[in-house]
C-alpha cells in the first residue's frame, strides 16, 4: 500500500490559487477583493444548503473523508494485492490455514479477510462479511463525493445571491454617484468567490472521491474473490489466473513476468 504526501493536490491549489493571485496582483490591490459579507454569504450558505441535503454527521465525515483522499496518497494496486493473496496461498498450502496468523497484510479488508480464513470461518460467512464492509466503504466514499458536488453546487449559487443582495442595496442609495462603482465591485465578490471556492476546491474534491470510488470498488471485490479462493485451497498459479483479469491489459504481462 503507497502511503504519502498527495503533492497533485497541493500543487493544484497552489497553482491554481497562484494564477489568480497574480492575476489581481497585475490589476490592482489585494484589499479590493476582500469583502468579509461576501465570503459569509458563500462559505454559510453553500454550506447551509448542504446541510439541508445532508445529516450534520454526514457532511462532517465527508468533509474529513476528503481532505485525507486529497492530501494523503494511500491506494494499494490490485497488482499488489494479487501478489499478496497468492502468497497467503502459498502459506496455507505449506502451513494449513493458522499459518496466516504471523502473515504480514497492511490492507485493512485483506488483514481481516486473512484472520476469517486462520480463524476457520465458513466460506459463506466470509463472503457476506466482506461485501457488506465493502458496501458500507463504498456508500462512504459515493456520500462523500455527493456532499462535495452539492457544495460545488450551492457556492456559485450562492455566489450570484450575494451579489443580487449587493445590486440592491446599491440601487437602493444612488443618491452619490462616485460611491456606484465601488459597491458594483463588492457586489461582484460573491461572485468571485463562489466561481474559486467550487471550481478550485469542492469539484475536484468531489471529482477525485469519485475516482477513489471506481478504484476501491475494484480492489475490495479483487479482495473478496482473492480471501475466499484462498480458504478454498486454490494453488498460487490458479489463483494469479483467476484474479488477473482485474488488471488493465497492459498489465497481463509484468504480472505473468512477476509470477
Amino acid at each position: 500500500m503507497a502511503k504519502g504526501m498527495d503533492f497533485a493536490t497541493l500543487l493544484g491549489l497552489v497553482a491554481g490559487g497562484g494564477v489568480i493571485a497574480y492575476a489581481i496582483y497585475l490589476g490592482g490591490s489585494f484589499a479590493a477583493f476582500v469583502d468579509f459579507p461576501s465570503v459569509l454569504i458563500v462559505v454559510a450558505g453553500g454550506f447551509a444548503a448542504t446541510l439541508i441535503r445532508f445529516p450534520l454527521i454526514g457532511v462532517v465525515q465527508a468533509l474529513g473523508l476528503g481532505a485525507r483522499t486529497a492530501f494523503l496518497h494511500d491506494r494499494t494496486e490490485p497488482r499488489e494485492l494479487i501478489l499478496q493473496l497468492a502468497q497467503m496461498s502459498e502459506v496455507v498450502r505449506r502451513a494449513g490455514p493458522l499459518g496466516l496468523e504471523s502473515f504480514e497484510v497492511v490492507e485493512p479488508n485483506l488483514k481481516k479477510g486473512a484472520q476469517y480464513i486462520a480463524d476457520g470461518y465458513d466460506p459463506g460467512f466470509i463472503r457476506d462479511t466482506m461485501e457488506l464492509a465493502r458496501d458500507r466503504y463504498l456508500t462512504r466514499l459515493s456520500e462523500g463525493q455527493r456532499v462535495f458536488k452539492s457544495l460545488g453546487d450551492a457556492t456559485p449559487a450562492f455566489g450570484m445571491i450575494g451579489t443580487l443582495v449587493g445590486l440592491v442595496q446599491m440601487l437602493g442609495n444612488m443618491e452619490d454617484p462616485s460611491a456606484i462603482g465601488p459597491a458594483m465591485a463588492v457586489a461582484l465578490l460573491t461572485t468571485l468567490y463562489g466561481a474559486v471556492l467550487a471550481n478550485l476546491v469542492c469539484l475536484p474534491m468531489a471529482d477525485k472521491l469519485a475516482a477513489k470510488l471506481d478504484v476501491e470498488e475494484i480492489n475490495q471485490t479483487l479482495i473478496i474473490d482473492g480471501v475466499l479462493a484462498v480458504r478454498e485451497g486454490m494453488s498460487p498459479v490458479l489463483l494469479r489466473e483467476k484474479l488477473i483479469g482485474y488488471l488493465p491489459e497492459n498489465q497481463h504481462q509484468a504480472m505473468a513476468e512477476a509470477a
